[in-house]
């Protein structure tokens, strides 16, 4: 297909309000402390439009950062991971309430049941909402620490679960409340690889129907290598650290993986909502769906929600990364936009320009509530 967003075929229908203020738009992002990018496609928007922040750090880019910059999206990767187990799930493949030591390698199972974790207690939606119980290995410092001391270690899906299991037994009982854990998403994505037979990578880039949607800057680290329509891979920091010298295989398995830019980020969000990679509209409808855990307003399947939001022209759904990136989509505008940044440590004003870049669009799709 041609590199037309998809999202701008929304404009086909209801009644727009349109008139663009760029002054308030570039304002939101051009003070950004760190090199930062907003893209916005949908809405009113005629063509994608790309907000861009030189920042101040002197060793962040050797080259400006711009849409088309593809960087590392860390968590944001969980959303491609759970709609791929929703796809297996509208096709019958897998059931959302299974237990994960039916579907998942008994390798894998095996230190969990060690720690005493109830491996038949937690369930393939458990994981995909983060409750689990499951303890999250990659915020432990002592994880982190291992990545500084050795870059180049090739880490694999059995290691980051034996470690999970060795800094923590269960936090809580399976379902009651929500405790982020990358550690879930590994155990996700090995259980893509058993029912499909296919490489992670593989799976989720047929299942998810990516290269129907022109994502230029799109590719799985490691894994697989950079498409020629990509530009170079952003540099980005970490507390001070380049992280293109830490393996990529540190996050790479399902919690997160892939490197995408902010327009393929966008494109694909607005895919995602707009049901062009689901078969079924109930598929969404069950990633989307609400539950009454403690926690179960903000995180859904894969993805997080905004129930706090009182506008409800602003209301959306989003994921962010541990690196410096966040992506919305917001339904009642049939609005996409997403944000990356070359610092991590300029994350939070980076995130606050997203969320003032939605809430200054002055367009609005009518009659959509």
């Amino acid at each position: 297909m041609s590199g037309t967003p998809l999202a701008l075929t929304a404009l086909a229908f209801g009644n727009f309000t349109t008139g663009l203020d760029m002054t308030a738009l570039n304002a939101a992002v051009a003070y950004l402390p760190q090199p930062s990018v907003v893209y916005v496609i949908g809405g009113c928007v005629p063509e994608g439009l790309a907000l861009t922040a030189a920042g101040t750090h002197p060793t962040a880019q050797t080259a400006p950062l711009n849409e088309n910059s593809p960087v590392r999206t860390a968590s944001i990767t969980k959303t491609f991971t759970a709609a791929t187990i929703m796809r297996l799930w509208e096709q019958q493949r897998l059931d959302l309430d299974a237990p994960m030591s039916e579907l998942a390698s008994a390798s894998l199972m095996a230190p969990l049941v060690k720690a005493g974790y109830d491996v038949d207690a937690i369930t393939v939606r458990h994981l995909l909402n983060h409750t689990s119980g499951l303890y999250d290995h990659a915020s432990d410092t002592r994880y982190q620490q291992m990545w500084l001391d050795n870059p180049d270690h090739h880490w694999t899906r059995q290691e980051q679960v034996e470690l999970s299991a060795s800094f923590s037994g269960p936090l809580h009982s399976p379902g009651t409340r929500f405790a982020y854990a990358d550690t879930g998403y590994i155990i996700l994505g090995d259980i893509i690889e058993q029912i499909t037979g296919q490489p992670l990578h593989q799976a989720v880039r047929e299942q998810l129907k990516l290269e129907q949607f022109g994502l230029n800057s799109t590719w799985w680290e490691v894994a697989e290598t950079a498409p020629s329509t990509s530009q170079p891979k952003a540099r980005q920091l970490w507390k001070g650290h380049d992280i293109d010298r830490l393996h990529g295989s540190l996050d790479m398995y399902g919690g997160g993986g892939l490197i995408m830019s902010a327009r393929d980020l966008a494109i694909f969000f607005a895919a995602l909502f707009e049901d062009q990679v689901f078969d079924h509209p109930r598929t969404l409808s069950e990633m989307t769906r609400f539950l009454p855990h403690d926690g179960g307003a903000s995180y859904r399947l894969g993805i997080m929600a905004t129930p706090e939001q009182p506008d409800w022209r602003n209301k959306g759904f989003w994921h962010s990364g541990f690196w410096g990136t966040v992506t919305y989509y917001i339904p009642a505008r049939r609005l996409a936009v997403s944000g990356v940044t070359a610092d991590q440590s300029g994350y939070p004003a980076l995130h606050e320009a997203v969320k003032e870049v939605i809430a200054a669009l002055p367009c609005q799709w009518e009659g959509v509530r």
